[in-house]
């Protein structure tokens, strides 16, 4: 078991609440990048998720590198591809998109990246991806060619999160996508994580405190901010 591994599952025995800022490297500007970085800093942060669906920008690298350099927080990739994976992070989400029905991705982009991880040093985290209806067609479901799961159907969600859990995977990840209409549905949370073992990351349309410590005591180990950080850079202050 690896140390990033280690630390969330003592996080979910010890009901500890761990936050993840996730950096989409097309929407990070270099010149910004050192406020960013001493804003994560001063927040409660206690990962950094850094991908998107797509990668147009040449930048991820040097993101990595001077996150690497001025935090110590664990920086995880969230990639889109195989094509994403570089080896200056400290681990890698090895996401397998349990929710859709797309080979590619439940399997096919994990084939071609098992090589090049088997080769680097980053820490490998299965983990069963799963996408919540959210109110609007969002990236990842319009790259991936996936249907989300009905945000009013919590039964499909555990039936999929159980499998993903019999198969292997190490985490579940319920995410309603980038600059979600609506975050995932609370119920839903609760039946997922009463049900399961594994540690919970539920991520998209969150965008205030208060519904953030809704998601945590749903059951959540660790809830990721994205697209409320990247329109504003002053959100945790704010709360």
């Amino acid at each position: 078991m690896g140390e990033i591994y280690k630390q969330i599952i003592t996080a979910k025995q010890q009901g500890k609440r761990l936050l993840a800022i996730l950096l989409d490297p097309d929407k990070v500007e270099i010149d910004e990048l050192e406020v960013l970085v001493e804003k994560i800093a001063l927040s409660e942060a206690t990962h950094i998720f850094i991908g998107g669906s797509l990668l147009f920008a040449n930048r991820q690298d040097t993101i990595i590198t001077l996150l690497k350099n001025k935090l110590t927080l664990p920086v995880l990739l969230f990639p889109g591809s195989a094509s994403h994976i570089t080896d200056l992070a400290d681990g890698i989400l090895f996401l397998s998109l349990i929710s859709g029905r797309n080979p590619d991705y439940l399997i096919g982009q994990q084939v071609q990246a098992a090589p090049l991880l088997k080769k680097s040093k980053l820490e490998v985290v299965s983990t069963g991806y799963m996408l919540v209806e959210s109110g609007k067609q969002t990236t990842v479901s319009y790259i991936s060619g996936t249907t989300p799961i009905p945000n009013d159907k919590p039964e499909i969600a555990l039936a999929t999160a159980l499998a993903s859990e019999m198969i292997g995977h190490k985490m579940i990840y319920l995410e309603a996508g980038s600059g979600a209409l609506h975050p995932v549905p609370l119920d839903m949370i609760r039946m997922v994580s009463q049900n399961i073992d594994i540690p919970l990351i539920v991520g998209g349309g969150i965008r205030s405190k208060a519904w953030m410590d809704q998601v945590y005591e749903a059951g959540a180990t660790l809830v990721v901010i994205g697209t409320a950080f990247e329109k504003n850079n002053d959100f945790f202050s704010d709360l």
